[in-house]
């Protein structure tokens, strides 16, 4: 028996704002339904990824509204990888994406944090190539 982890739901304040943010980080839409006047059916995701992505959930309720951007309590809540660590983080930087440090190399590689638009943490990770 297999099992995936397909979506994540990341909350957001208004569906279109959050679309815009995932743009700037190269994303693509991957759907977007109208599911009521109120409701979407929004799934964003690396261009070219193939079965995880974040489903926009808007907060509906005060308590949904007061978790926004404390998504991990603090904690990086996401960790998004790239093979080109360096061409990446230029983009991001030239789109206006906040860093809170400066890029670092780890055992695990090249990383450095960056905030989303609400102030969720977020790792952008290449792993170290092997040595062959």
């Amino acid at each position: 028996m297999a099992q995936s982890l397909a979506l994540t739901s990341f909350l957001v304040h208004d569906y279109d704002e959050a679309i815009a943010f995932f743009k700037r980080l190269q994303f693509e839409v991957l759907e977007d339904k109208h599911l009521s006047p109120e409701k979407r059916w929004v799934r964003v995701a690396p261009q070219g990824q193939g079965g995880n992505a974040l489903l926009l959930a808007r907060a509906a309720t005060p308590e949904q509204q007061a978790q926004v951007g404390k998504q991990a309590g603090g904690r990086v809540a996401f960790f998004l990888h790239t093979d080109n660590f360096w061409e990446y983080y230029d983009s991001l930087q030239d789109n206006g994406i906040r860093f809170v440090e400066v890029p670092r190399k780890e055992p695990y590689g090249m990383v450095v944090v960056f905030l989303d638009l609400y102030g969720n943490r977020w790792d952008l990770v290449e792993a170290p190539t092997p040595v062959v």
